[in-house]
Formats: C-alpha cells, sequence, structure tokens
C-alpha cells in the first residue's frame, strides 16, 4: 500500500483521486536529443517518494542520473551523457563516455587497468555500460495494493568465434518507496567457457559528498591498492574539501556480512537538512569483492561504491591471482542488490546499527 505524504492509500482510494497515475509517480520513456547523448533512450523512474531516476537501455541500462526531493545523489561527470556509438574501446577510451551516474556496469568479460591477458588486448572496465538494450519494457502496474513501476531488458556481449554472454537486468521499485531493487542474470549462451567479471561502480558524489561526510561500512580489513592509497589509509571513511591534483585513492575491503547474510554499505551526510544518505544492500555470496574510490580532485569530486565478482586490477590480475570467474556454457548466474536513501538521523543511525548486527 503506497504511503504518499505521510498517508497510507489503497488501490481504491488512489485512483478515486487522481486521473492517472502518473500525476503520483511511475516509470516512462525519454529520448534525449542533441549532442553526444542525441537518439539515446531513458526511462524516468519517479517513486512518489522523492527519488528520481534516469535508466538508460542506450547505455547498458545504467542509472545515468538519481536525486532525492531536489538533493542530487551521483556524480556526473564533464562528458555528460554519450551515446553508446561513441564507445572507444582501446586503452582508456572508456573514460571518454563515463557519465558517472548511480551505476555505471563494469564487464562482462573483462574490467579494471588496462592489459593484456593470453596476448588479447583490452581496455579499461568492459563493454556492457556501451552496450544498448534488447526487449525493453517501460511498465507499472497494480499488484494488490502496491503499485510496481519496473525497466527491464537485455544486454548481449558477443563476438564471431568468440564469447556470447547475455544481461537479462530488471530495475524496479514500489510507489511510496525511496527505494529500488536491481535483480541481474548473466547467462554464457556461448559455446565455449567464457571469463566473466562484474563490477557495480556506483559514484557517489556531491553534496552527499562533503567534508562533514562519511562512509559506512561493515569493514574487517582494508587494503590500499598502491603507494598513494597508503596516504591517510586510517581515513579511508572520511573526506575533504575538493584538492586540485589528488591522486585518486583506491582501497578493497574484505566486508562482514550482517545476520540476515547481507553487506551493507552507504555514503551520509548528516549537515544536509536533519542528514541523507545513499545505501547498498547485496548479497557476499555473489559479490565476493568490494572497491572503494576515494577521488577528492577538483571536479572530479566522487566516492566510488563498488561491489563485483573480482577486484578491478585486470583480467590477467584476476587470474594469476585465482580469482577470474568463468561461466561454463548454459550456466547462469544471479545478483540481486537493493538501493535507497537513508533520511534524517533516526535512518542513518538505524542503518548504522543493522549494518553492524
Amino acid at each position: 500500500m503506497p504511503t504518499l505524504w505521510d498517508t497510507s492509500y489503497t488501490r481504491e482510494e488512489l485512483l478515486s483521486r487522481v486521473g492517472s497515475m502518473d500525476q503520483v509517480g511511475g516509470a516512462r520513456r525519454l529520448r534525449w536529443e542533441e549532442g553526444p547523448e542525441d537518439a539515446m533512450l531513458a526511462a524516468e523512474m519517479r517513486t512518489g517518494a522523492g527519488l528520481n531516476l534516469w535508466i538508460s537501455p542506450t547505455r547498458g541500462l545504467d542509472i545515468t542520473h538519481a536525486e532525492y526531493k531536489g538533493v542530487p545523489l551521483a556524480w556526473r561527470s564533464r562528458t555528460g551523457d554519450v551515446h553508446s556509438a561513441y564507445f572507444e574501446p582501446p586503452g582508456m577510451g572508456w573514460l571518454r563516455g563515463f557519465f558517472g551516474g548511480l551505476i555505471t556496469t563494469c564487464g562482462l568479460t573483462y574490467l579494471g587497468a588496462p592489459g593484456t591477458d593470453r596476448e588479447e588486448e583490452l581496455g579499461i572496465h568492459g563493454r556492457i555500460s556501451y552496450t544498448a538494450a534488447r526487449n525493453v519494457l517501460v511498465d507499472n502496474d497494480w499488484d494488490g495494493d502496491d503499485y510496481v513501476m519496473r525497466v527491464q531488458g537485455r544486454l548481449t556481449e558477443s563476438t564471431v568465434f568468440g564469447n556470447t554472454l547475455v544481461l537479462t537486468r530488471c530495475i524496479s521499485a514500489r510507489l511510496g518507496e525511496p527505494r529500488f531493487f536491481v535483480h541481474d542474470s548473466v547467462e554464457n549462451r556461448g559455446r565455449e567457457p567464457s571469463p566473466f567479471m562484474l563490477l557495480y561502480h556506483v559514484n557517489i558524489g556531491f553534496p552527499l559528498v562533503h567534508r562533514d561526510s562519511r562512509i559506512l561500512l561493515p569493514t574487517d580489513h582494508v587494503e590500499p591498492r598502491d603507494e598513494a592509497a597508503q596516504v591517510g589509509r586510517e581515513h579511508y571513511d572520511r573526506f575533504e574539501d575538493p584538492t586540485p591534483d589528488y591522486a585518486e585513492r583506491v582501497y578493497f575491503h574484505a566486508m562482514k556480512p550482517n545476520s540476515a547474510g547481507r553487506v551493507q554499505a552507504a555514503v551520509v551526510n548528516p549537515t544536509i537538512r536533519d542528514g541523507v544518505g545513499v545505501y547498498l544492500r547485496y548479497d557476499p555470496l555473489e559479490l565476493p569483492c568490494f572497491t572503494e574510490w576515494k577521488m577528492m580532485n577538483s571536479d572530479e569530486y566522487v566516492v566510488g561504491l563498488e561491489p563485483g565478482n573480482c577486484l578491478p586490477l585486470g583480467r590477467a590480475v584476476e587470474r594469476s591471482e585465482g580469482r577470474l570467474r568463468t561461466l561454463e556454457p548454459g550456466e547462469v548466474q544471479e545478483f540481486h542488490l537493493e538501493f535507497g536513501v537513508l533520511d534524517g538521523a533516526q535512518a542513518i543511525q538505524s542503518f548504522d546499527q543493522a549494518m553492524r548486527s
């Protein structure tokens, strides 16, 4: 039953008060015009609880923009939205269309640092975010007294004489809730075993990233990626003001699940209103690795929360260190994530306690 403006409504009560449900929320299709985003398709999802998302079927069904009651949640890069036709796979070319956004999906057969794996030259972070979806559905419907919105589609990463991995994604939310769910299913539809690397690049930006903000992580152990990350290692969960020429710091975390078997993580700013944060929950059996990307540079002022089935060190390194996953022909792996907003000091405190329980 949706709760809107502190009042709960049955289906009948709500339908008697509006001519169309899009008056209060729902998902609908959009199309961008002009510039490098020209002809990009998008779906706007409004949950009626202040949470608004832009989801792009042209760009991997990733979430390119998110806000809550006028507060931007995700970092947006200077590239803005870029159509998948502009993809530059070699080297660092992926960055030319890295819009940031709340979720950028990395994978599916490689991700992380560029390099060579078994004579194959690989750029960074894979192809799936630059893949356009087929069988796209943007739908709103009642499930009893719950009004459910969803955006789903299918993404295929394939090549002749090579791998074929298919990602089926469904992003769903219920009217009246400041949260949404991502359900991904990845299947190997090729004839040979395939490398399989997947990472959710969750990019939190200003004003949630602020010198008074902090990261809430149930970490058992923190490992800096390199010497740059050794600087201020003990303050991995704290931020600074934007700093020119800041060298990015990357930390690998061993995360402790709560009593429900889930890992919870959040970025919170207690100075916005009574406190606002963004959280994510996931299953560590599905996503055993977690990377923190701390970037305090001027205009690249962002913190990445990145659960994955690997570390972003490149496929050759993951192979040599025994973390590289393989999907057999016909094998399917599923992933379930929840994202939402923490509104107020009490919500943040309750989340912190549940994270540690």
